[in-house]
């Protein structure tokens, strides 16, 4: 496990709270699809982009697999990942909320905790492009391998958008919190186990305030 402090802040009394990153605090899409269009134009392998992104959730090698036959994808993840600083990280936005979200677990006493399956340092590169601070980034853990990162550093509830992510909050005995933001649909994110589903992180601070209040409402 890989972690990264990029908020200092003192010890308080309120909740860890875990974020995933694309599609949850960050809107990646337009720069992923950049980069794998640029992968695209080396390599001659016809990638549809446009497919690509509206899957993301799942480490990089699993997307790979689509396009690369198995001896290929280590050197292709490589390149993938020198390209990305480039051709990804302008074109990143924050997803609705998102500042909000972060600065409403500060204002409860708490720690916010970024768990994301994307390569670490692409991941610093967009938290410190979009000033993002949170306590504590975890790279290159996914579904219930985030578990490792929740429960390492106590986190008591985990917001994401995939039902990966609701599986790790749920191996940690964390909250699942699931935004309606990527790939995957309310009524998916509902049947996976996820405690509360909202329809993006708009709605987060308020949700919150309920839950730092008993410690475990979903209401």
């Amino acid at each position: 496990m890989s972690g990264m402090v990029a908020h200092a802040s003192s010890p308080g009394t309120g909740p860890t709270v875990g974020f995933d990153l694309d599609m949850t605090l960050i809107d990646s899409r337009p720069g992923i699809h950049a980069t794998w269009r640029r992968l695209s134009a080396e390599t001659g392998v016809d990638i549809d982009a446009d497919l690509v992104v509206t899957r993301l959730g799942p480490p990089l090698v699993q997307e790979m697999a689509y396009w690369f036959p198995p001896e290929e994808i280590p050197a292709m993840a490589e390149r993938y990942r020198r390209l990305y600083p480039d051709h990804a990280i302008e074109p990143t936005t924050v997803m609705p909320g998102a500042r909000a979200a972060l600065e409403a677990v500060r204002d409860a006493g708490g720690r916010t905790l970024v768990v994301t399956a994307k390569y670490r340092p692409s991941a610093a590169l967009h938290l410190e492009h979009l000033g993002l601070c949170p306590d504590v980034l975890v790279g290159d853990l996914w579904a219930e391998g985030k578990a490792e990162a929740l429960t390492a550093h106590g986190a008591s509830a985990y917001v994401g958008d995939h039902v990966g992510d609701v599986r790790g909050a749920r191996m940690a005995g964390a909250v699942s919190v699931a935004v309606a933001t990527g790939p995957c649909d309310a009524a998916e994110l509902s049947a996976a186990g996820a405690d509360v589903v909202l329809p993006d992180l708009t709605g987060f601070p308020s949700w919150l305030a309920g839950f730092a209040g008993d410690g475990r409402s979903v209401a």
